[in-house]
Parts: structure tokens; sequence; C-alpha cells
């Protein structure tokens, strides 16, 4: 076998951080968020959006809660003067508005495509700096905050971003009064994410006047670990989030901003936006970006919050059970790490059926749907029904297969229906006095037990239609109040050692389990 051309690449080296900090901490709080879906979003798209989804796009993020969105791609490009002099006629009015100046920094850029010493780039960075200032303090009514970012960060010489940064802070005269943000890209995902997060304290330690800015990250996730890399700079130092919802932007994307606020959410913590309706959001993002959301995608994906697997579905079954019995709002449920509720779903998808399905899934759908709690033995027998039948289909089991293939095999008419009956006293238990349908006729029958159920079975063996022994019998309400019912479950033995099951619903506990009786009377007739 061939072997893939790993000699044209090399490691990325690791920090040299021995004593990092941030593998010991744990976020407490929210990061600042700042969305840059019409910015980075935008410009990712095969159809850029316009004036309309923008808009709307524009409205779903303050509906979030965004404080800060960016809404447009900063034309402060690289550092170019006419540029920066656009964005000042584009904010003209404005009370308050971050204007976001940037030029790459890294080594390779540096070399391949300014062709420009560690001095020029710096002098780039001042020279917009210097003409942010001037147009800002000629705007008194603009509250402007000055936001830096050397792109490119993550290629870059750590002593030369922290150098650059500097000489942008001093050039804009930033102070504890009058932060400026200092935004350290990932522009590209270069290693994994404990070396970005050990960039990121060591920046934060080794440059002057940390008071005097805020430390902010823009990752991507060209590595697949945008997620991992922005929390990990947060337990590092960083005090502010760039991304965007659900995670769209250039190559594979910037960090998603939704998962990363929803994982905050599931640790106790306030993520600072209300995701209170997460199908309302998706629907939103994928109309404006003409990007579907895929439907594993953390939280917001519309398979997350289904089990499929029989083991899973049982656990979860479980889970809600315990959980009903509590006396506290503590959420834990196996394999759900949060209340699908809270996002606005509901527990209707929580569970399906398919071919890998087991019991618990079954027994959870007879449950939510229908109120029923079946035995284990009939919770076994009842799903190796539903899962023959998703085999020989193909197809997923809905809730209303399940229905009527339960009631198809367990309850209805059969051959045998109970028509009325009547239970007295006699010197050993009870007599019954039944009339029932036949295969279409109509017969008395009469017998005798320790209880109805008992007296019953007496009087289909004596009127030789048949031969059965009740091996468990289950009981329990249904509903209160004016529509309550019961629900009776019977198991009863033939003479050959087969088992078939009965289950009926009914006002009357007693007729319910006569009526069970019955249908098992007319189906072993074949067994």
């Amino acid at each position: 076998m061939a072997s893939m051309p790993v000699h044209k690449y090399r490691p990325f080296q690791p920090v040299d951080l021995t004593d990092r900090t941030w593998p010991s901490r744990t976020i407490e709080r929210a990061p600042i968020w700042c969305s840059v879906d019409l910015r980075d979003g935008n410009q990712a798209l095969v159809e850029p959006m316009g004036a309309e989804r923008k808009r709307r796009m524009f409205d779903l993020l303050v509906k979030l809660g965004f404080k800060e969105i960016e809404v447009g791609f900063p034309a402060a490009s690289q550092s170019r003067s006419e540029l920066i002099r656009r964005t000042f006629d584009a904010i003209a009015g404005s009370q308050r508005a971050i204007v976001h100046l940037y030029n790459s920094t890294s080594e390779l850029q540096r070399r391949v495509v300014f062709g420009q010493d560690r001095a020029g780039i710096i002098d780039i960075a001042v020279t917009g700096a210097k003409l942010i200032g001037d147009l800002a303090s000629a705007v008194p009514d603009t509250e402007i905050i000055y936001q830096y970012s050397p792109e490119s960060f993550t290629g870059t010489e750590l002593d030369f971003a922290v150098e650059i940064c500097e000489a942008v802070l001093e050039t804009w005269g930033s102070m504890p009064t009058k932060k400026a943000i200092l935004n350290l890209p990932a522009t590209v995902e270069m290693a994994t994410p404990n070396v970005y997060a050990d960039q990121i304290e060591w920046f934060g330690r080794h440059i002057t006047g940390r008071d005097r800015f805020v430390l902010s990250v823009h990752p991507h996730n060209d590595r697949g670990t945008g997620v991992a890399a922005a929390e990990l700079a947060v337990l590092a130092g960083a005090e502010r989030v760039e991304g965007t919802l659900f995670g769209n932007g250039e190559r594979t994307g910037n960090v998603d901003l939704m998962t990363l606020a929803l994982n905050l959410y599931s640790q106790g913590v306030d993520p600072k936006l209300t995701i209170a309706d997460i199908d309302a959001i998706v629907e939103t993002v994928e109309y404006c970006n003409r990007l579907p959301v895929h439907p594993r995608h953390p939280y917001a994906g519309e398979l997350v919050f289904t089990a499929f697997s029989g083991s899973h579905q049982d656990a979860i079954k479980k889970g809600f059970e315990a959980l009903a019995k509590r006396n506290d709002e503590l959420w834990e449920v196996p394999y759900l790490p949060i209340d699908p509720k809270d996002l606005g779903r509901t527990y209707d998808a929580v569970i399906r059926v398919n071919s890998q399905s087991g019991k618990g899934g079954v027994a959870y759908l007879l449950k939510t749907d229908h109120g029923l709690e079946l035995p284990r033995a009939l919770q076994v027998e009842f799903s190796r029904i539903v899962q023959d039948w998703t085999e020989s289909t193909g197809k997923e089991a809905s809730s209303s297969d399940i229905w009527t293939m339960f009631c198809q095999k367990y309850r209805g008419e059969g051959e045998i229906d109970l028509v009325e009956y009547r239970t007295f006293p006699n010197a050993n238990g009870r007599t019954i006095h039944a009339t029932i349908m036949d295969r279409g006729d109509e017969r008395i029958i009469e017998g005798h037990g320790s209880g109805p159920l008992d007296a019953f079975v007496d009087a289909l063996r004596r009127a030789g239609i048949a031969d059965i022994a009740v091996l468990a019998y289950h009981e329990h309400a249904l509903g209160a109040g004016s529509d309550a019912q019961a629900a009776a479950y019977v198991e009863a033995g033939l003479p050959n050692g087969r088992t078939i099951f009965g289950v009926e619903i009914d006002r009357n506990i007693v007729s319910a389990s006569l009526r069970a009786l019955t249908s098992i009377a007319g189906r072993a007739r074949h067994a």
C-alpha cells in the first residue's frame, strides 16, 4: 500500500509554557458574544445575502440577545486608508460603534503575500490605527471602540504578536477606562486546541497593560476543533468570542456560537443568550444562508434528541420514570444532556423505533402516547413483533404504526367478544354468568373460581372454547376524573406450552380483564 506524502508537512511547534494554568480552570460565566454572521458568514455563502435576508438575520441576532453584531466586512481590511474612511462614512450618526482594524501578521503571509519584514507589517498596522484615531476624534458624538486583530495570529510568532499589538494600543492611547479589543484569530486552525489555549495564555502574560484591552478570540474550524479551541481559549483568559450561528463561515466555518452557548447551559452557566425555540432559529438561519443545518448538528439538529438504539431507549425511558419521582428540578436523563423542552422541542421525537430499537423504545411510545405500562414479558414479545415489521419493511415504525400493530395483536374484536356478564358470590368464591359472541353466535357460559377472572377461565373451559391458565396479571389506572379508565394485562398459558397475552382498556377494571381474556381465547384456537 502506497503511503501518503506526509513529508510535505511539518508539525506545529508547541508553546513553551510549562506552568500553564488554564487546564485547572472551569468556565463560570459566559464570554462577550460577537456575531459575525453578517460578515464572515455572509462572505462564505454561494449566494451572499441581500438586504432582506441580512435584515432577517440581524433581527434574529437581536432577539437572541447579541449585543455586538458585525454588520459587514471590515472596510479597514488590511489597513487601507480609503477603506478606513469609508468605514467612518458608514457609521456616521451612530451612537456607539466598534471599528475593527486588522492586517495579516503571520510569518508565511509576511514572506509570501506581502514581502515585508516585521517592521513593515507594524508600520501598516500603526498607520491604520493612527488614521482611525484621527477620524474618531472628528466624530465626538459617536462613541468609537477600537478593535485590532493580528490576522493569522496562529501562524504568528508570539513575541511579534505582542509587539504589534502593543504598538497599536500605544497609538490609540488605550487605557483601563477606554479599553480597546484585541482579537486573536485562529484564521486557520493549525494545531490542537490546547496549543491555541497556550498561545492565548502566553500572550496575556507577556503583553504590557493587560487591563487596557478586552481579549477576544475568533476561532475557525479547519481541524474540526473550533468549539474546543474557543472553550480552552476562554479558560486561558479570553473574555470575548467571535463566531456565527451554527458555525457558517469560510472553509470549514467559524466557531459555532449556538453550540458554545448551549455547552455552557448544560453546565448550569447562564449563556446570556435566549435560545428558547431552536427550530425557529434553524429555520431562519437556513433561509438566510441557503445552507442546511445538519440533522446531527449539536443541540440544533433534527435528530440530536432522538434515540433509535434499544439500550439508549431503555435508559431514557428509565430516566424519565426516575425524573417523575423526584422532588426537584435537576435534569438527569441518560443520553439527553439538556431538556429538549428548554429549547422549544417536545418529547415526541425523543424515541423513534426502527430495526435497531428494543423493548424500551416501544414501551416508551406506548406509555407516552397511550398511557400503557406494559409488563416486561409483554414488552419483550411485542418489541420483537415491531422489529420484525421494521426489518421486513425497511422503515421506521411511527407511533401510529406501533399502536395499530399492538391493537391488532392484543386488543379489539376477534372470534370471541364479551357482550355482558354478572358475577355473584358462592360458597367457594365467585360465580360468573356471561353472554359472549363466538364467531357470530351468541352463547351463555357459566363458571366458578376464586374471583371473576378465575371464574371466567373456568367458564371458557367448561364451554369447550379455550383451555387456558392465567400466568400473570397486571392492571393500572389510566387518566383521572370523568375520563378515568383502567388497563388490564393478562398473560395466559396453553396446554402446548405457548403463552398468549391479552390487553384491554375499559372504565371498569373487571370488564377490562375479562375482555383481555376473550381476546386470548379467540387466538388460543389457532396457537
